[in-house]
């Protein structure tokens, strides 16, 4: 994976709207119930109320198997039909692992990049009311018309209206996330994500084995066996010849099916796939635009000491690198979340978040 850059801090003191970026992350690690991402991870996984409900399923598919094999009456399909019922619920305990997964990392980088948002956002309307009094004081100094006045205006009225829609998201992404924890209407407070882990596994690795993992795959493939069951039991000279078709015609109708999933879950496998390599380059993207931004404030603010530069300049200068920041975030959270579209298309984790 590209390296990820870490920007060096400014050498002058910076303005408050600076230290904004992290406010929102800072306050949630100092909450006493703060989850990390593999915390959250982690409790989903062991008492979340999907893994919970596909866990009793498992149970009691692994009771009726017991019962089916365990009576001499049961007969060869309800022997194969309980057997592909344990099966189907094993592979699909580790299906539903999976999408918990993926459910809590999109729910949580939601909350953590609201947060973040909300920080920048603030920023950014420090940034246009004070250019406003600038350019109503440029109008009143006959050097400036009102035109300038009303852009301004409109571009803090713009920064306003987003500041409070990421204040109005970090809730609605808490509840959720809250929901998928099992912890009901509690308040759920976050702290700054890990970096995203390297993408080791290659393409051609995690389609190995892909058939067995899958949970579509698995049931296509017990269609089949159980389609070729029926043809077995009714190729004999005592069942109707109209039997015997039928269970052919539906073999054969089966095995398209099977065939069909399995190519649109290696074309699904190879898709995410791609995804996550492009999220692992465009992190690297936005790390090199935050270190250039940081010269760039750096410079602006060796000019602001020289008298070539207004403190507007600067000022804008670090609202950019928050900007810049957040793209960061934003870059590093897609990755995040392209691995955990990725471990539910291979049928395994990639993310490491899963036991």
């Amino acid at each position: 994976m590209t390296r990820i850059v870490q920007a060096k801090k400014p050498t002058l003191n910076m303005l408050a709207l600076l230290a904004t970026l992290s406010l929102a992350a800072q306050a949630s690690a100092q909450t006493s119930n703060a989850l990390s991402l593999p915390q959250a991870v982690t409790r989903a996984l062991a008492s979340g109320p999907d893994t919970t409900t596909s866990r009793a399923n498992l149970q009691k598919a692994q009771a009726n198997s017991a019962a089916v094999q365990a009576d001499p009456t049961s007969v060869i399909t309800d022997q194969t039909a309980a057997q592909q019922g344990l099966q189907s619920a094993q592979v699909g305990l580790s299906a539903t692992k999976l999408a918990t997964l993926q459910s809590v990392i999109n729910q949580y980088l939601s909350i953590y990049e609201a947060e973040q948002r909300t920080a920048l956002n603030t920023a950014q309307v420090s940034f246009f009311t004070r250019s406003l009094q600038i350019a109503q004081a440029r109008l009143a100094a006959k050097v400036a018309t009102t035109l300038d006045v009303t852009k301004a205006q409109n571009s803090l009225s713009s920064n306003q209206q987003e500041l409070a829609d990421a204040r109005a998201q970090r809730p609605i992404a808490a509840s959720q996330l809250a929901k998928t924890l099992g912890l009901g209407n509690a308040a759920v407070a976050v702290t700054a994500p890990p970096a995203p882990p390297k993408l080791s596994a290659t393409l051609a690795a995690l389609q190995t084995g892909l058939d067995t993992r899958l949970s579509t795959l698995v049931q296509a493939q017990n269609a089949v066996d159980t389609a070729q069951l029926q043809v077995n039991v009714a190729n004999n000279d005592y069942t109707p010849a109209r039997t015997l078709q039928d269970a052919r015609t539906a073999l054969s109708n089966a095995q398209r099916d099977l065939d069909s999933a399995r190519k649109a879950s290696q074309t699904a496998l190879s898709d995410a796939y791609r995804a996550a390599t492009s999220a692992r380059e465009q992190v690297g993207i936005a790390a090199a635009n935050l270190s250039a931004q940081q010269t760039t404030v750096n410079q602006s603010q060796a000019r602001l000491k020289a008298g070539t530069a207004a403190a507007i300049d600067v000022q804008n200068a670090q609202v950019q690198l928050l900007s810049n920041q957040f793209a960061l975030t934003q870059a590093q959270d897609t990755l995040w979340k392209a691995l955990s579209a990725l471990s539910v298309a291979a049928g395994q984790d990639i993310t490491g978040l899963a036991p």
